[in-house]
């Protein structure tokens, strides 16, 4: 099997196609195996890298809580890269994983070449911060206590997951199947140590606003805790663009893969040209000129 040295833990990776690099970075409740849609659409005319996060097999699980943590999923982005001697890429994350690219762009922006964001800012919003942090240690209890396929089965039927199993029940099924083969290990000390202890996304304003790389934000209209994040970062990222997906929950990527992955190659494209440009300073003013202003 493919691995990348990363500081405390082998990150397992695959390869596939040829092209100008993309990277994909999973969301807590998948793996490498959930991009498989886009890595099947992409490949045709891109180098597209998937791996799993540390804690999830097959690469490395430590034992150590101290090894876990956004800082760590943010470096273990950059081991791949360096690992396969790519400079920069296309970075693509969900959730967890679009937490973690966004904090290697910020760390390392000369490595990115394109950010795609998706479904990115639970538990950001201060009402809900306590709630959140709460919740996934109350949701690591079940993986350590009941495992992995038990907790799968809770995840599955949650309120920005039901999406998927009304538009694709197989789908559904094989994410809750992938879900319950996790590590408990791994999920509970990811749970306790990246999610219940991030910064929330409004922590990062200030540098979010000096981050002037192509962005592209991702978030379906039914997926509630990410809709304010998604608009936050809109308004903040200089060069960003939004897609709210309708009808959509959580997973955009697994529920309508052919949106998404056309959103990428027109994304891509316009990064690749150089026609991603930075809102027009016009855009920031009132929506009606003047009388007798010109153009």
């Amino acid at each position: 099997m493919p691995y990348a040295p990363a500081d405390g833990a082998r990150i397992y990776y695959e390869d596939t196609g040829t092209g100008a690099p993309v990277i994909f970075v999973h969301e807590f409740g998948a793996d490498f195996r959930t991009w498989e849609a886009q890595v099947r659409a992409l490949s045709r005319q891109f180098r597209c890298i998937t791996f799993n996060a540390r804690g999830y097999p097959p690469s490395d699980v430590p034992t150590d809580p101290v090894q876990y943590g956004h800082e760590q999923a943010a470096a273990d982005i950059g081991a791949v890269l360096d690992h396969l001697a790519i400079g920069r890429a296309h970075v693509v994350g969900l959730s967890m994983g679009a937490y973690a690219s966004l904090v290697f762009a910020l760390r390392a922006p000369a490595r990115v070449s394109a950010l795609v964001l998706a479904g990115i800012g639970s538990g950001s919003a201060s009402a809900d911060r306590d709630g959140f942090a709460a919740g996934a240690n109350a949701l690591a209890a079940v993986f350590l206590e009941q495992g992995a396929a038990a907790a799968a089965r809770g995840i599955g039927v949650g309120a920005t997951r039901v999406q998927l199993q009304n538009k694709d029940p197989r789908g559904w099924d094989e994410f809750v199947r992938y879900l319950g083969e996790h590590s408990p290990l791994g999920s509970a000390l990811t749970l306790q140590r990246y999610q219940a202890m991030r910064p929330t996304l409004y922590a990062f304003e200030a540098p979010l606003r000096a981050l002037s790389l192509p962005a592209l934000v991702i978030c379906g209209d039914e997926d509630d805790p990410c809709l304010e994040p998604s608009l936050f970062l809109k308004r903040t990222l200089p060069n960003a663009g939004l897609l709210v997906m309708p009808r959509s929950g959580h997973g955009v990527n697994l529920e309508e893969p052919a949106m998404f992955n056309q959103a990428l190659l027109d994304f891509f494209g316009l990064a690749e040209r150089g026609a991603a440009r930075e809102r027009d300073a016009r855009a920031h003013g009132p929506a009606l000129a003047a009388a007798g202003s010109r153009p």
